[in-house]
């Protein structure tokens, strides 16, 4: 049987977007996009140009809409696309001309394209694009049945860097499809393959088939719904974020119940589905419907308060209102506020008390909606009670991961009896299947000095404090992630940090936990008439790990402004900012282990009793999806929760199986290693026979082979019991490392090609008749699953520095330096940099560097980034006499990189208008330009 082409499903497409009353337009260069753009905003302005008396927008004045169209990063073209833009026209008029109709979302002009050719630093024809009002705001890249998947986002990827410009810069979202599988994603380069979605139904029942995906999503107004509502422009970020099914369903079921009823509802969307998101969509759009008055977002402590507000800050600065305390709440209230966050104690103060209600008549009355969050926690006792009578026109959602059933209710009200229907639901096996969070390995470990109950034993928790150490790079992939420690008790978690102290880590602990003024101070020596154990309250104790923390970080934090010092743990656990330093090991009791999301945090022990949805909240803060490097959510188990966990998982899964929620045992996922390891060796004995190999798809043929046996490796490297030694293992670590040397050599030769090996010999490599036509270029080789960050600047600058270029080993030990650069996928690239510095510092000046190693006054790390700046400089100097540019807008680009991680491309367009070029002309030459810096800012960032 023939597989279907690319073509053919193309073709079929067209003719389903036409069905669906999309108009087919021919557009094959980029002069007709600009032609189409004309008519088509002309035709969607048509009664604006219409009070004006006039039917279409001079020369001169479009190009000044494309002008203005085309200034500006990608996240401020999304801004100019959703905005109205004030045309000063020839006569002297102001026309406010409209990009996007984004209120009525069904009245745009939609129409479909294919095969545009456009010219950047390569020629790329797309495989389909649809045009709203003229832009292209929707590309769509296609790939012939069998495919991978991946291989059609990395060619938008690609597309990105030698492509994409002007006009297609407006695109707001991708497509990407072999027909049987079909994703869509935001207009985000290199935002990962795994911000990558499949659409579902509102039961979560995927549309993987092309046709079925396209009579849903591609409906004019529900895509012109998604494209005006449910993308979100991250201001935090600068970038763009779309909705997932599972959100854009619960959005819109509320929307529906709030217009159509006066009935109450909670979504039910498992821990790390993105609820900020959807909640953040929710409260924006119920907002903005007619005969609502405030929309109040309620969180039940402090610090969920503030991370919401900078979460719904981070979405559109000002678009809600927070309030520190409760007379901000008040006036926040009364005033003309729209949204609202606040904690439930702050609001039940609120309406209690008689000194704060009497300021609260009118919006009492008022139609308030308020959204929960967390609503399995504080919502069943006398607050909520209080809320609930205090205002006449409420009505009351609610958002969990982990509700509140019969099973786990104990003496509560369930989720359901406070909230009513469950109006949305996407579980943590629909979220596993879908990739948009992790499964769980959990291991229990049981030590030699297990006594019994008796979990205060110290010799047991000095054991686990030991095993913890040991294990702590294995489980976090050296250091890259971080972990949580769960303990059972204040008393155990003291006693914890104790064992730790004494044993001098090198890991950064901290400690974290809530303590009440008055608090039971009975100890081991109560009734026995010796006085305390400890003279210390727990506030002392919490201002030791305090002074503490403040020594290893260089902060000042007492017991008097904890939630400082709480703020302040929050971000170094989130690893986010570059100059602060991360803490490793966390100690807490009940904080941290509901809502705190960090997708760093990979790691999780437990010595606690856990059950339901309190298990099940306390092992997703390890499951947020990262990268390749992170595979599962880690949970090591130092007491046996085994029945627990297989309850929590199956109550919160709807009785379903949890095979795909708990990973596989080790012995498992050996036995699968060693499986692919012997078919890999039956094709490739030794490394020598991969020097045999000669065409491209001979080379291709071994790529996939072993990027399965990294994969897998990866995954099992993290299981405790994992030994890289291990005599079982049929692919040995110097094995699998030669190969992976092999396999880098490959990689390198493609990321990085030598212009002089791609000129035309008139050869070319000819796949085997019916077989796969994928070439390298088409392959995504996983190497972040081959850099590890032990291998950093500090780490070659140490094996420099022990270099003695007078002992006999020295040219050996030198190059044992560039062989690790170069065994490493990332710092590779950099050896040739590191060659010659060594060249000038030590090979040029044997003595010198002898003298300042004796004398101590070495420095290389300041050598290092004078030599790096240097070099660098070199490269600028090279890029501007090449392209014949102004070298000082080149430094100021960079400049400007370096302090804001975001590319100011107009510094580029300024300098490139001096040159008096062409407009297709200053394209190309600045995607040319912006390909070469990029190559710059890759080579000399030395973070």
């Amino acid at each position: 049987m023939v597989t279907q082409s690319e073509q053919v499903l193309e073709n079929g497409l067209i003719k389903t977007l036409q069905e669906m009353n999309y108009e087919y337009i021919s557009i094959k260069e980029e002069e007709n996009l600009y032609a189409n753009f004309k008519k088509q905003l002309e035709k969607h302005n048509k009664k604006e140009l219409a009070l004006h008396k006039r039917e279409h927008f001079t020369d001169k004045e479009f190009d000044k809409i494309c002008i203005y169209l085309e200034g500006g990063t990608r996240f401020e073209k999304a801004q100019k696309l959703r905005d109205l833009y004030p045309l000063e026209t020839e006569d002297g008029e102001r026309i406010w001309v409209e990009f996007l109709n984004k209120s009525k979302w069904c009245q745009n002009e939609f129409q479909v394209s294919n095969q545009i050719t456009i010219e950047g630093r390569k020629k790329c024809r797309y495989d389909v694009t649809i045009l709203i009002n003229g832009l292209p705001l929707v590309q769509i890249e296609l790939k012939k049945r069998g495919v991978e998947l991946k291989e059609a986002y990395n060619q938008i990827q690609r597309y990105h860097k030698t492509s994409f410009h002007g006009l297609f810069d407006y695109v707001q979202l991708f497509i990407i499809s072999n027909g049987v599988n079909t994703r869509y994603f935001a207009n985000n380069p290199n935002g990962g393959y795994k911000f990558t979605f499949n659409w579902t139904d509102a039961e979560n029942i995927p549309f993987n088939d092309l046709s079925k995906f396209a009579y849903f999503f591609f409906d004019q107004c529900n895509l012109g719904k998604m494209i005006s509502k449910y993308i979100v422009l991250h201001e935090g970020d600068k970038c763009l974020m779309v909705l997932r099914p599972y959100q854009f369903y619960a959005v819109e079921r509320i929307l529906e119940r709030v217009q159509n009823s006066n009935k109450n509802g909670y979504i039910w969307h498992t821990t790390g589905a993105g609820k900020t998101l959807t909640s953040f969509k929710a409260a924006q759009l119920v907002s903005e419907l007619d005969g609502i008055d405030k929309v109040m977002f309620v969180v039940d402590r402090h610090d969920l308060d503030t991370q919401t507000q900078s979460e719904y800050e981070a979405f559109e600065p000002g678009a809600v209102d927070g309030t520190d305390n409760t007379y901000e709440l008040i006036k926040r209230l009364s005033g003309n506020s729209k949204i609202i966050i606040t904690t439930i104690q702050k609001l039940n103060c609120a309406i209690t008390k008689d000194y704060y209600n009497k300021h609260l008549q009118e919006v009492r009355h008022q139609k308030v909606v308020m959204i929960f969050d967390e609503c399995h926690r504080s919502h069943f006792g006398d607050c909520h009670k209080n809320i609930v009578k205090f205002f006449s026109n409420l009505q009351i959602f609610g958002f969990t991961g982990t509700p509140i059933f019969v099973e786990n209710a104990k003496q509560d009200h369930t989720t359901k009896e406070i909230f009513s229907d469950c109006l949305h639901r996407y579980l943590i096996k629909d979220a596993i299947a879908d990739e948009n969070v992790l499964g769980f390995l959990v291991e229990y470990y049981k030590g030699k000095d297990e006594t019994g109950i008796d979990y205060m034993n110290e010799a047991r928790m000095k054991e686990i404090a030991k095993f913890i150490l040991t294990n702590f790079n294995k489980s976090t992939v050296n250091g890259e992630f971080n972990a949580l420690f769960a303990i059972q008790s204040v008393p155990m978690l003291l006693q914890y940090y104790k064992i730790f102290k004494e044993l001098n880590p090198k890991i950064k602990i901290g400690a974290v936990f809530t303590y009440a003024a008055n608090s039971s101070q009975d100890d081991g020596q109560t009734g026995m008439n010796q006085g305390y154990a400890n003279e210390k309250v727990t506030a002392d104790e919490l201002q030791a790990i305090m002074n503490d923390y403040n020594n290893t970080f260089g902060t000042s934090f007492t017991t008097d402004n904890f939630s400082a010092y709480y703020d302040d743990i929050n971000l170094r656990m989130k690893k986010k900012k570059k100059d602060m330093e991360p803490l490793d090991l966390l100690l807490v009791v009940g904080m941290f282990l509901t809502g705190f999301d960090a997708k760093k945090l990979n790691t999780l022990y437990v010595d606690k009793n856990l059950e339901y949805h309190g298990l099940l909240q306390a092992f997703s803060r390890t499951n947020r999806i990262l990268n390749e490097k992170k595979r599962f959510g880690k949970i090591v188990c130092f007491r046996d929760l085994k029945s627990n966990v297989d309850a929590a998982i199956k109550l919160f899964s709807n009785n379903n199986p949890a095979d795909t929620i708990l990973r596989e045992p080790f012995p498992v996922v050996k036995e699968k290693f060693n499986e692919l390891s012997l078919k890999f060796k039956e094709k490739y004995p030794d490394v020598q026979s991969i020097d045999r190999l000669q065409s491209e798809y001979e080379k291709r043929d071994f790529v996939l082979a072993f990027r399965e046996i990294i994969k897998k490796r990866a995954e099992m490297q993290i299981y405790e019991d994992f030994e890289p030694d291990d005599k079982e293992l049929i692919l040995s670590e110097q094995e699998f490392m030669d190969f992976r040397s092999k396999y880098l050599d490959i990689t390198t030769g493609v990321i990085n090609p030598n212009p002089d090996d791609k000129k035309n010999t008139g050869d070319t490599d000819v796949p085997p008749y019916g077989e796969d036509k994928r070439t390298l270029d088409d392959i995504d080789f996983c190497l972040e699953l081959l850099h590890s960050d032990v291998i950093n600047v500090a780490y070659i600058l140490t094996l420099i520095n022990d270099l003695d270029p007078s002992s006999n080993d020295y040219q050996e030990r030198r190059q044992q330096i560039l062989d690790t650069m170069i065994k490493d996928a990332v710092m590779r690239n950099k050896a040739k940099l590191i060659d010659g510095f060594i060249r000038q510092n030590i090979d040029n000046d044997k003595d010198g560097f002898s003298k300042s190693k004796a004398d101590g006054s070495i420095d290389l790390e300041s050598r290092l980034a004078n030599y790096v700046s240097q070099q660098r400089n070199n490269a600028i100097q090279d890029l501007a006499a090449e392209e014949d540019i102004d070298k000082e807008a080149l430094i100021k680009f960079l400049n400007e990189y370096d302090f804001l991680q975001k590319e100011k491309t107009e510094i580029l367009q300024e300098a490139i208008k001096k040159k008096r070029i062409g407009l297709k002309e200053r394209r190309t030459l600045l995607k040319r330009v912006m390909g070469k810096l990029h190559s710059i800012i890759e080579l000399f960032n030395w973070e």
